[in-house]
C-alpha cells in the first residue's frame, strides 16, 4: 500500500477523487482499509489548512433558538430578565460567565461557542 502525506492542494484533490472510488470499499477490505487511511490523511489535511473557527456566540445561541423553537422570553431562565436579553442578542451586552454556564448546561450550546464571546 503506497501511502504519502498531502502536502499540496493537487495531492488533496487527488486523494479525495481516489477516496470517491474507495466509497464502497467494504470494512476490513484492503480497499476499505486503504479508503480508512486516505480519510485520516484528508482530515489531516484540512484541519491544517482549512481551520474552522467557532462560531459567533450570538448567532449559535440563535441557532440553538431555532433548533428549539424558543423565544427571547424562553432564555430569561439563562441570561436574566427580558432587557439582558435583547441586549445580548443585539450585541449590546457580552456573555458573562454566569451566563455561559447555564446556556451550555440548559440548551447544551458548547462552550467553546459561547466562550469566544467572553471577556
Amino acid at each position: 500500500m503506497n501511502m504519502k502525506p498531502i502536502k499540496t492542494e493537487a495531492d488533496y484533490r487527488t486523494t479525495l477523487k481516489e477516496i470517491e472510488t474507495l466509497m464502497a470499499a467494504k470494512y476490513l477490505t484492503p480497499e476499505g482499509e486503504r479508503l480508512d487511511m486516505l480519510v485520516t490523511l484528508v482530515e489531516a489535511y484540512e484541519t491544517k489548512h482549512y481551520p474552522v473557527s467557532p462560531p459567533d456566540p450570538v448567532e449559535a445561541i440563535k441557532f440553538r433558538m431555532e433548533q428549539l423553537g424558543l423565544s427571547p422570553a424562553d432564555l430569561q431562565p439563562y441570561i436574566g430578565a427580558s432587557a439582558r436579553v435583547s441586549d445580548v442578542l443585539s450585541r449590546k451586552r457580552q456573555l458573562s460567565l454566569r451566563m455561559v454556564k447555564r446556556l451550555h448546561e440548559g440548551l447544551q450550546i458548547s462552550y467553546e461557542s459561547l466562550l469566544a464571546g467572553v471577556r
